[in-house]
């Protein structure tokens, strides 16, 4: 039993690695990495081809890749603001900020695979970046090899390991097939519970548009924060006038620009206003104590028809006056 099942898996194992790689890529919660890793071990007992492995995976990736990629390109902002609004990784809009994407445009594909919560979002934001199609398939290309590698890698070198488990699997039957789904079930419940606790976290007082707009007209003057990532504003340059410009990553300059008694708003185009209600509570643990995110951030503020500035270009990240 234990010998047919394992054959049925080397049967069958590059049309799983491929299924597997090309749904993890759009953006299902379903890991591939473990797959890749029992497919270089039985490629190494020589039941699965290894060129073979790493061709479907490879093939994969792109092809999800590419579609992403294509999204952003024609679609541009409300791509990554619906990638945000469903991905199970709880962070994955502010991570945005993490990596500078402006600056390495398509060589951040090199790593994305790599940064949990980025590699769904990474393909889709360099085409609304307006990267051509040849250098993200070269890039895309070697850092989906790279990922692949590592993977298949892992298992053919310890094949006699993996081997033992799959025997024991498989001599398991039924038992195992619910152990596996029932630690799918435990990822993605925990995916969602990160997700949930995060957003829990960031739960506090907002401001609307209305009222940040009739502090400005009745001269409260508060000070307004646009924490967008770098890579945000190059695909959105439109900014509330008289905002600063900084990101998750600039409270110390914020600090060093804006008073402790002012009053603080900040937006985003996060859903949540994740990037916002991070900032905003890193301001209050610095000893501000008025300070709130702007509802439903820059789309909000631009959809009820209040005054937005739309420069040309926004070309590095500081805190600055937008002009």
């Amino acid at each position: 039993m234990a010998h047919h099942i394992i054959e049925l898996i080397a049967q069958y194992g590059l049309l799983l690695v491929f299924a597997n790689v090309l749904i993890e890529q759009a953006g299902v919660p379903v890991p591939a990495v473990p797959t890749m890793i029992v497919a270089g071990a039985l490629a190494a007992m020589e039941r699965l081809p290894l060129t073979g492995v790493v061709l479907v995976a490879l093939l994969a990736c792109l092809l999800a890749d590419y579609a992403w990629y294509a999204a952003g390109r024609y679609f541009g902002g409300g791509v990554m603001r619906t990638l945000c609004r469903i991905s199970l990784s709880p962070d994955s809009c502010v991570k945005q900020s993490e990596l500078r994407f402006q600056r390495w445009r398509g060589g951040v594909l090199l790593l994305a695979k790599f940064v949990p919560g980025l590699s769904t979002v990474a393909p889709p934001l360099v085409g609304a970046m307006g990267l051509r199609a040849a250098p993200f398939i070269l890039f895309d290309g070697l850092g989906s090899l790279m990922w692949v590698g590592m993977a298949v890698s892992l298992g053919y070198v310890f094949a006699n390991q993996i081997d033992a488990v799959l025997m024991a699997l498989a001599n398991a039957g039924s038992v195992a097939l619910m152990l596996i789904g029932s630690l799918l079930a435990l990822y993605i419940l925990i995916k969602w519970w990160q997700r949930h606790r995060l957003l829990r976290a960031l739960r506090m007082a907002r401001i609307t548009v209305e009222e940040l707009n009739d502090a400005v007209i009745n001269g409260r003057n508060p000070a307004i924060v646009d924490v967008r990532s770098e890579a945000a504003r190059v695909i959105d340059a439109r900014i509330i006038p008289g905002a600063l410009l900084a990101d998750v990553n600039s409270v110390d300059r914020i600090v060093e620009v804006v008073p402790l008694d002012a009053e603080l708003v900040v937006y985003c185009t996060c859903p949540n206003e994740a990037s916002a209600a991070l900032v905003a509570k890193a301001l209050m643990s610095r000893g501000y104590k008025r300070v709130r995110p702007l509802l439903g951030g820059l789309d909000a503020w631009d959809a009820a028809g209040y005054p937005v500035h739309r420069p040309p270009v926004v070309e590095e990240v500081v805190v600055s006056h937008a002009v």
